[in-house]
């Protein structure tokens, strides 16, 4: 990836950070946060990992709502940014942390068992 990239995936993440914080008023819309984005190489496609707390219905709902609001927010990224082509984007659900958690969740029962 070139350095141009990772700055324009980095300012994707935080743009869309503000945007679902801020200024999405939609009530299916739990406490998300933006992992990580990952954008194409040419830059018309960006995979959006996000992190939402709750359970796994609440985790679908929200995925679901975000997945619906991408064109509204790809269209208010492009009022932020200053380049030719804002790219689609993909929502997908960031399920690394809960997995790290159970991992050391597990670790940590197998040091108490004798």
């Amino acid at each position: 990836m070139s350095q141009r990239t990772d700055r324009l995936n980095s300012q994707i993440r935080e743009d869309l950070m503000e945007l679902v914080q801020r200024e999405m008023g939609d009530p299916r819309i739990g406490f998300v946060t933006v992992t990580l984005v990952e954008t194409a190489s040419d830059l018309y496609h960006a995979r959006v990992w996000v992190s939402v707390l709750g359970d796994p219905a609440e985790q679908a709902t929200t995925i679901k709502a975000l997945q619906a609001a991408a064109p509204w927010l790809r269209r208010r990224l492009g009022e932020r940014l200053h380049i030719r082509t804002i790219p689609e984007l993909d929502i997908r659900l960031d399920s690394s942390i809960a997995e790290g958690d159970r991992v050391l969740r597990l670790l940590h029962d197998l040091e108490d068992q004798p």
